[in-house]
């Protein structure tokens, strides 16, 4: 069964409500294009990641900004006799505020860093996409291949049938040459048809089930809905219709022109490795803000002191103080040091993650061709 224009004006009116896809009989045949989609649009691990970009950017905002101040209040030289505010000259009320300043340009660092940090997720969105697009279609396919399977059984199980019945008649009326074995042997027949037929609606049961597990709505604005399972029907089949699989870039993976540094410059441009060259660079950052730690941190503070009357009733001068504290960075070579060396290890150990994904695309891009084309031969 297809799905027509009506079918997928329903389709859409169910997603944006929220609703199951499957409501009606009629769409409960699911195309490969609809299966992606839908596997696409309610995948919360989607949703998840721009709501981690978004703290990721919140994070930059907040880590470009200087702390807060500190304000200090306190009596001083309080007399422990009469415990009178007049008696001492040096009894104060006191007020105080400070304000540190981080090390060097740390702070603008820090933010560019989860700036650059926070690139690096609608690629990795892009990549899940993918993921999704080539799982779905292996799940797709292999209900497909055992429902067509299924069908191809169960048309012919009339001549299996008939077959041995032949067999069976000729043999009872001694007509021919037909032998017993060749009755046991029809039998036998029959009964390995049935249990393929058997295995392969398991395959197909099973195969379904997996695919329900990425089908299954999800509305970010209505997540306790989206926690319904039972909303979602156990039993749906995929379309009769084999879709066209076309190959992205086909002119690379030709035997006369293949080339692994030519397939490697293609994948470069992967989302996967382009989330590694973000990463790297974030790295980077960290270099120059390890690096920050050898600059001294200054930090300014201020106080006014308040003294009551003397007994006599003179009065004595208010008092205010301002300074400055800073610290030397003397002894680095167990911890600034260290610190930048661990950066750049860090930086280093990215750029191994780069070669090893790229390698692990090549072989499995490799492999598949090498299936293809024997699969072709076969």
């Amino acid at each position: 069964m297809k799905l027509n224009s009506s079918n997928l004006t329903s389709l859409s009116t169910a997603l944006i409500l929220g609703l199951s896809v499957f409501s009606a009989q009629a769409e409960k045949v699911v195309p490969l294009e609809q299966a992606i989609t839908l596997a696409q649009q309610n995948d919360p691990w989607l949703h998840g990641s721009r709501l981690k970009q978004s703290a990721v950017e919140n994070r930059s905002i907040a880590s470009g900004t200087l702390p807060d101040p500190k304000v200090s209040l306190g009596i001083m030289n309080l007399p422990t006799d009469t415990w009178d505010l007049d008696q001492e000259g040096m009894t104060q009320l006191k007020v105080g505020v400070s304000q540190m300043f981080p090390r060097g340009d740390s702070l603008e660092i820090k933010k560019d860093q989860l700036q650059i940090e926070s690139t690096k997720f609608p690629l990795l969105r892009e990549d899940r996409k993918a993921k999704l697009k080539s799982q779905v279609s292996q799940l797709w396919l292999d209900a497909y291949l055992a429902q067509q399977t299924i069908k191809l059984i169960e048309d012919d199980w009339s001549l299996f049938e008939q077959m041995a019945e032949v067999a069976k008649a000729s043999y009872s009326n001694v007509v021919g040459k037909t032998r017993q074995q060749d009755v046991i042997r029809a039998q036998l027949e029959i009964v390995q048809l049935d249990d393929r037929l058997t295995s392969q609606k398991q395959k197909l049961e099973t195969t379904i089930a997996r695919l329900n597990e990425w089908l299954h709505i999800y509305d970010a604005d209505r997540l306790n809905e989206s926690f319904n399972f039972d909303a979602q029907p156990l039993e749906f089949s995929v379309s009769k219709e084999l879709p066209s699989i076309q190959l992205n870039n086909p002119t690379v993976l030709k035997a006369s022109n293949y080339s692994r540094n030519l397939l490697a410059q293609e994948l470069s441009n992967h989302p996967a490795i382009l989330a590694i060259d973000i990463k790297r660079k974030a790295s980077e950052k960290g270099i120059e803000l390890a690096k920050q730690q050898y600059e001294p941190e200054w930090g300014v503070n201020a106080s006014y002191a308040y003294r009551d009357n003397m007994p006599s009733g003179d009065s004595r001068a208010d008092l205010f103080s301002v300074g400055v504290t800073f610290d030397l960075p003397l002894f680095t070579e167990n911890r600034q040091d260290k610190q930048v060396a661990a950066s750049i290890a860090d930086s280093e150990t990215i750029k191994t993650e780069k070669l090893l994904l790229t390698k692990q695309m090549i072989s499995v891009l490799e492999k598949e061709l090498r299936q293809l084309k024997r699969l072709s031969d076969r």
